[in-house]
């Protein structure tokens, strides 16, 4: 028997996916509770619907490392893509609010996988440009494809895989033979390993080798 959290969850999931819409009477009517209720497990309708975001976005987040980040950003930008066309609702309203200047706090750990699957990369030698940067380049790249391949009749893989590609082409070397060809990209590299292993650095000394290695690869 769920309990009614779970209940009210599963009625704005259902009601999400099948109008695209939420309203506190008919979540409250399909859950069998009344509206305090909802209000104590959630604090408001937007409570509701930010937890209910939440829930659907974990299905596709969780991405371990395989130790070939190359394959695991791919893996990971394929299974968002296929995340959005199955759960098209779910998708606009994690995408959908943006708010000016306002990050958004349930999509930040997709982003900070990201940033964690470049940085892996970028100890092998594989990063052209700072983990950072290319973690916000393909996030961008990946939300904008599956939001056009939702809006298509019948959806062009082609195309996500062609922007995915582009996508890291512009952030990674091919292959590890191809770095460190460079002093920026000798320097993704070194503080990429100094951020794994610090060694006997000093605080201070730390702080300034990464400042500098941060120069020198930007």
């Amino acid at each position: 028997m769920q309990n009614a959290r779970d209940r009210l969850l599963l009625a704005a999931a259902e009601l999400l996916q099948s109008t695209g819409t939420v309203s506190t009477r008919a979540v409250c009517e399909r859950a069998g509770v009344q509206a305090p209720t909802l209000y104590h497990h959630f604090g408001s309708k937007q409570g509701l619907i930010d937890a209910v975001a939440n829930h659907g976005f974990t299905q596709y987040t969780a991405v371990e490392s395989s130790g070939d980040p190359l394959g695991d950003l791919r893996e990971g930008w394929d299974k968002h893509v296929r995340f959005g066309l199955e759960h098209p609702s779910f998708y606009a309203l994690l995408y959908g609010r943006a708010e000016p200047g306002k990050p958004c706090a349930v999509t930040a750990p997709a982003h900070a996988a990201l940033r964690e699957r470049f940085s892996e990369a970028a100890t092998k030698g594989l990063l052209k440009v700072p983990a950072e940067d290319a973690a916000q380049q393909l996030f961008a790249a990946n939300i904008g494809v599956t939001l056009m391949l939702i809006t298509q009749p019948v959806p062009d893989f082609g195309l996500s895989e062609r922007v995915r590609e582009a996508a890291l082409a512009g952030a990674l070397n091919s292959t590890a033979q191809d770095a460190p060809a460079t002093r920026a990209s000798a320097a993704l590299t070194l503080s990429a390993m100094l951020g794994d292993d610090p060694g006997d650095l000093t605080s201070g000394e730390h702080a300034l080798l990464a400042e500098l290695l941060d120069r020198l690869a930007r």
